[in-house]
């Protein structure tokens, strides 16, 4: 090959920086432009079918949309770009494959290459589903392969890359007698469901994804300078022989192979295993890489050996006479998808993009040749049987395994647990059969009787060897915690429960929920506090007494109770996570101030100042995009409809439109550029877009803009618009640092939704 050829040739390529620039393009479904107003160039375009998307001051932006066949090809395209090839095509070309005569060219749709593979893609759509018959196509091919495979490596020297053809097609159905040829020539047929397939695991796994590419392209096929010795144990089990080793994430990524249940592994049935989910990736990467963490449990493979001649066992000569299970040096098969991962791919796939993948090792268990049926038996006892402990379960054995624990953390822990279980198991305790017990899954959870042990006061803090500090029930004698602290939390719920018995009773009550543990015990951690900075108990105190000084506040929390409204139910239930805990007991903290202020709440008054913040930031956040999105548009929408070009002198109210006209002049004085000259549309106010409705109300509004429930109501339009008035005072006063309620932000979040729905 000539150097000009060889040069020529290249110049249809582009490497990273270029393909992330012409991916921007690639995905888009339409093609782009702009042109200076007026000129030919714009005019032609227009002529060729071009839309314009807008106009300019001196520019007008024009697109049209991709032809079908062209729109299926950058599909492609980008796919392979994401899944990070180094080397691709700008655009389909000729490609020389007769080294006699260059000019003898076969065409490529999308050519991806990276350091140890090439691939050859042609791309086939059609806009119905059609059948085709690719039998010519595919002979002519199998002519040309070898001539193009020469002409690539006199393209890229001293490379030594695996080569696969692959004809990607979409509403093309295939024959038999096509996929048999395509097999013959080691070629692989890419439906547009497998397409979707790979862009669904690159959505998850990133570039990771490519691992699972190279073991459908190249299954079998030996995998260059793969160290594949392990050191390992062979072992029986249920029949099989079995190895048990460690071994580097990603040789196992390169090897491995998972069988996800969708239409790229059809032809593989039975599949057994759902997507990988990215959001459990992610937290994997962070787990390993932020906290140094690791995985001993085993990822558990099945290895598949052409009848065990992939994969041998050399034994060690220094053996355990009488052991059953053998050590030694396990040889894998240095093949693509020559292991199926059964269980652990997220854990595997945790390592793919991790610093670590090449210098930790994982626990592996490898069975032998099983049948894809058993694997899918082994697939389902293993997530039927031997799913993780939860949370609960392990807190209820954590209450005897680490009683006795010389480590004062651990002690902790369990003195947690056995208060946990004490509430939810005594019959005499008000949360009997309310706490999740082991796997029993109830109203609150043991975690949740933890945590909120753990951030307040009643236990101290402590180190493993070391008492930090004392807590109010908690000095150091584990029993009369315990006895104490379980006594004195029995009689508060109990006295809540026998004061608030209805409201108790009641199903998804606003009390007996995790987030109403965690309040309740929070508040009253604040009240023995009070008690005993003003010494009016101390460590020795009884539970019964302690509970007698706390009651007249409990009292002040029942009355709080008695007195909520739906809008503060919804408001507490509809906060989550940590931020709706500490909600729900910075609420009963509120409260209990206005009887008792002279109770010091530690951080109140700035977790107050905060929730204003917020709630003004959100309700005018909601409020903007109320005006913006469903006043601004909908109502021009509805007037342009009906007025045609004249919408805004025929529907606008007359002081309105003077006004807007007047103001936008004023401000387009200051402004040089056409472009950025105002529309008199753009300076209505939200107040404003009421009096345009109400103008036009029964013929075009009436119906868009009628509350659901208020369809009757009496005072016609201007008391179905009194919505807008009631958002308009909190705007107004919204700008002006008022603080907007709970209640008036949920009035806001009500309108929203509704608008939204609408």
């Amino acid at each position: 090959m000539t150097e000009d050829l060889r040069n020529t040739i290249l110049g249809n390529f582009i490497g990273e920086e270029d393909i992330y620039k012409l991916l921007r393009t690639k995905k888009t479904d339409s093609y782009k432009e702009s042109f200076n107003n007026g000129s030919s160039a714009l005019q032609e375009k227009l002529n060729d079918g071009w839309e314009i998307d807008v106009i300019l001051k001196s520019k007008t932006k024009v697109s049209k949309a991709k032809e079908d066949d062209i729109l299926f090809k950058d599909k492609v395209w980008s796919l392979f770009a994401q899944l990070g090839f180094k080397i691709l095509n700008r655009d389909s070309f000729g490609f020389p494959y007769d080294k006699k005569d260059p000019s003898l060219i076969h065409g490529i749709d999308v050519f991806a290459k990276d350091d140890e593979t090439v691939l050859i893609i042609e791309c086939r759509s059609s806009i119905k589903n059609i059948s085709c018959d690719f039998s010519d196509e595919l002979e002519g091919l199998k002519f040309k392969k070898a001539g193009i495979i020469n002409t690539i490596h006199a393209l890229f020297p001293n490379t030594k890359p695996k080569f696969k053809f692959i004809l990607a097609t979409r509403n093309i159905g295939m024959s038999t007698e096509d996929e048999t040829a395509l097999a013959k020539f080691d070629a692989i047929h890419f439906s547009e469901e497998v397409i979707d397939y790979y862009y669904s695991l690159h959505s998850q796994l990133g570039t990771a994804s490519r691992y699972q590419l190279l073991g459908a392209l190249f299954a079998g096929q030996e995998i260059p300078d793969l160290e594949n010795r392990i050191p390992a144990i062979e072992g029986k089990m249920g029949g099989h022989t079995y190895y048990s080793f460690s071994i580097e994430p990603e040789k196992l990524l390169k090897i491995g192979y998972v069988l996800h249940r969708n239409k790229a592994n059809e032809n593989m049935m039975p599949t057994y295993q759902r997507l990988i989910k990215k959001a459990r990736i992610k937290e994997i990467h962070k787990f390993l890489e932020e906290e140094g963490g690791y995985f001993p449990n085993s990822v558990i493979i099945n290895i598949v050996s052409d009848k065990n001649k992939d994969i041998f066992f050399e034994k060690s000569s220094n053996q355990v006479p009488e052991a059953i299970s053998r050590i030694g040096i396990l040889h894998l098969p240095k093949k693509y998808r020559s292991s199926y991962i059964i269980d652990g791919q997220h854990r595997l796939y945790g390592y793919s993009n991790s610093k670590y993948k090449n210098t930790n090792t994982i626990p592996v268990v490898a069975l032998i040749n099983l049948e894809r049926s058993e694997q899918v038996r082994l697939f389902m006892q293993i997530n039927e049987n031997q799913k993780p402990v939860s949370k609960d379960l392990r807190n209820t054995l954590d209450a005897d395994l680490l009683w006795d624990s010389e480590s004062y953390v651990d002690q902790i822990r369990a003195l947690k647990s056995r208060v946990a279980i004490k509430l939810g198991e005594d019959r005499n305790s008000p949360l009997y059969n309310k706490i999740s017990i082991g796997e029993d899954k109830k109203a609150i959870s043991t975690q949740q009787i933890g945590i909120a042990l753990s951030r307040g006061d009643f236990l101290g803090k402590v180190k493993a060897k070391e008492i930090e500090k004392s807590g109010t029930f908690y000095t150091g004698n584990l029993n009369r915690a315990y006895l104490t602290l379980s006594d004195f939390l029995i009689r508060s719920f109990s006295y809540l429960k026998y004061e608030l018995e209805e409201l108790w009773e009641q199903e998804g009550n606003i009390i007996v929920i995790n987030k109403g543990f965690y309040g309740i015990t929070m508040i009253l951690n604040d009240c023995v506090n009070h008690l005993t900075n003003h010494d009016m108990i101390d460590k020795n105190t009884s539970a019964k007494e302690i509970f007698e000084e706390v009651k007249p506040y409990l009292t002040s929390i029942i009355k709080f109770y008695r007195g909520i409204n739906e809008i503060k139910i919804n408001e507490l239930k509809s906060s989550y996570g940590m931020p709706g805990d500490a909600k729900y007991w910075r609420t009963l903290q509120f409260a209990l101030r206005e009887d008792f202020p002279e109770i010091h709440f530690e951080g109140l008054a700035e977790y107050l100042k905060k929730e204003e913040k917020e709630n003004n930031e959100m309700a005018f956040k909601y409020i903007r995009e109320i005006e913006s999105t469903y006043l601004k548009s909908v109502v021009r929408q509805k007037l342009e409809d009906e007025f045609g070009k004249a919408w805004f002198k025929k529907g606008v109210p007359e002081k309105i439109y003077s006004d807007a006209i007047a103001l936008a002049a004023k401000k387009n004085r200051d402004i040089d550029e056409e472009e950025d000259e105002k529309e008199p549309w753009d300076q209505l106010h939200l107040i404003d877009y009421r009096e345009i409705i109400l103008k036009n109300w029964q013929k075009l509004f009436e119906m868009q803009f009628t509350k659901p429930g208020e369809e009757k109501i009496s005072g016609g339009k201007e008391a179905k618009t009194k919505w807008m008035v009631e958002l308009n005072r909190i705007r107004n006063e919204n700008s002006h640092t008022y603080y907007v309620t709970g209640e008036e932000l949920s009035f806001i979040e009500e309108i929203y939704d509704w608008l939204g729905r609408k």
